[in-house]
C-alpha cells in the first residue's frame, strides 16, 4: 500500500484535526495509519505505516515506513498490566511525545501526555475495544531489534508505535531532532486508519 501526503493531509483535514505547515522548517505531521483490513485480529506482523510530512525551504517532504500500532502476540497473551494489554485509539494527541529515553536505552519518541487506550486481558488474539483508560502509559514510538528488521511484532509493542526497520527509525528519529532544534522538544502523534484515507 502507498499513500502519499496529499491523502495523508486531507485524511486529517476531513476530521478537523491540526494540520501543521508553518513557515519554519520541519513543522513535521506525524501520522501512523492502522490497517483496518485486519479488523480486531492479533495479526503479530508490521502492517501498519507511519507518516511524516514537513517542509524545507517551503518544499514538502514526505516519508512513510513500515510499523506496528498494535501489540503483538506475545503482548497480548502476557501482559503485565493487570487491566490487560493496550491499543492506542485512533485521534489526535496534541503534544503528546517528546524526545527522551525508551526504557532508559535509547532515543526515542516518549509519551509526555495523556493518551487513550483499550484494554484487553481476555487473550483471544482479538482486540476488544470496550474498557477504556486514559492516562500516561508510555505509549513510545520506538524501534523493535536494535540492529536489523523484525518480521513479527510479539512484545515489541505492548502498545507501543514500533517501526519494522531500525534503518527507517533512525531516519525518523534524525528529522524529529532537526525538528526539536527548531520548534522544542514536543510533538504531535495522530493516529487514524486506512479506512479513513480516500
Amino acid at each position: 500500500m502507498s499513500y502519499t501526503r496529499e491523502q495523508i493531509e486531507a485524511a486529517l483535514k476531513s476530521k478537523k484535526y491540526a494540520w501543521f505547515e508553518g513557515p519554519k522548517d520541519y513543522d513535521v505531521n506525524i501520522v501512523g495509519i492502522r490497517n483496518s483490513a485486519t479488523g480486531k485480529s492479533v495479526t503479530n506482523v508490521f502492517d501498519d505505516f507511519l507518516t511524516i510530512s514537513y517542509k524545507i525551504a517551503g518544499v514538502w517532504q514526505f516519508k512513510v515506513w513500515p510499523i506496528t500500532t498494535d501489540p503483538g502476540t506475545k503482548a497480548v497473551k502476557q501482559f503485565s498490566n493487570p487491566n490487560g494489554v493496550a491499543r492506542l485509539i485512533p485521534n489526535q494527541y496534541r503534544n503528546s511525545h517528546a524526545i527522551g529515553l525508551h526504557k532508559q536505552t535509547y532515543e526515542a519518541l516518549r509519551q509526555q501526555k495523556p493518551v487513550k487506550v483499550w484494554r484487553d486481558k481476555n487473550k483471544n488474539m482479538t482486540f476488544d475495544e470496550t474498557v477504556v483508560e486514559e492516562g500516561i502509559f508510555y505509549i513510545n514510538i520506538h524501534k523493535s531489534n536494535p540492529t536489523t528488521e523484525s518480521q513479527y511484532v510479539e512484545n515489541w509493542s505492548e502498545g507501543c508505535q514500533v517501526f519494522k526497520k531500525v534503518k527507517d527509525f533512525n531516519e525518523f528519529m534524525v528529522i524529529c531532532n532537526k525538528a526539536k532544534n527548531i520548534h522544542g522538544n514536543s510533538f504531535t502523534y495522530t493516529l487514524i486508519e486506512s479506512k479513513d484515507i480516500v
